[in-house]
């Protein structure tokens, strides 16, 4: 697909409703660094340095519509 037909697509976009069903969910992301592995088991045991929550399923279908004006 061109650039140009993709502008169009996106400009028509603008003025059509759209019914979204789908679950809305919640992304945690968690970042750190291993510091050892578990000996109960064999994963990574983490320090955490950093949790991010996000929208996830079709709560984030649901923002990329309002950006691009739905």
């Amino acid at each position: 697909m061109s650039a140009t037909s993709q502008i169009s697509l996106i400009e028509r976009f603008t003025s059509s409703r759209v019914l979204l069903v789908g679950d809305f969910m919640l992304d945690r992301y968690v970042f750190g660094d291993a510091e050892r592995i578990s000996p109960e088991a064999p994963v990574p045991v983490l320090r955490v340095i950093e949790r991010q929550d996000r929208v996830g399923g079709a709560g984030s279908v649901a923002l990329n519509v309002v950006a691009l004006g739905g």
